[in-house]
């Protein structure tokens, strides 16, 4: 079989994907700078597509997803500065799927970041990920289309609003 390349190590994969909240990658996001500023900064949870094929695996990785999403969530709430905490789901596309932190940055205007074009009903396609998405508690959903469906996740009372 020319072109298939064997992963080894899912296994430690996917037991540290269930149980690790990467400091490493919070820190990329260097929240603890007194004077920070980010340009829709973000973290993506499965950069090789191992959920692109099964939601089986995609689902851990939106797990890790939302453990970070979480964590982010207590580390901000003491924040001075003006932020956006934001997910963004891809219908099919796995490695797609990102946590996003932005504040008012001196590289663009575009903040607060408004979702007026976004709607509340569903655009996504892929059956799997829109019933993982309704039974998320405590976040607002919004739905739009950009060559693929997405849907986008905030928390209300969680930063700067989305409109």
């Amino acid at each position: 079989m020319i072109g298939f390349k064997k992963h080894r190590g899912l296994k430690r994969y996917y037991k540290n994907l269930i149980t690790k909240i990467d400091p490493d990658e919070i820190s990329k996001l260097a929240v603890d700078n007194p004077k920070p500023w980010f340009k829709s900064q973000h973290l993506h949870f499965d950069i090789r597509g191992y959920g692109n094929n099964s939601f089986k695996r995609r689902k851990l990785h939106l797990e890790k997803l939302f453990r970070h999403f979480e964590f982010l969530v207590e580390i901000t709430k003491n924040s001075k500065a003006g932020f956006q905490l934001y997910a963004v789901l891809c219908d099919y596309h796995s490695r797609s799927d990102a946590l996003f932190l932005h504040t008012p940055n001196p590289e663009n205007n575009q903040f607060p970041f408004k979702v007026s074009d976004l709607q509340q009903a569903t655009t996504l396609t892929n059956k799997s990920l829109n019933e993982y998405v309704d039974h998320l508690n405590g976040y607002q959903i919004r739905y739009g289309n950009a060559g693929e469906a997405f849907c986008l996740l905030f928390k209300e009372n969680v930063g700067e609003p989305f409109w």
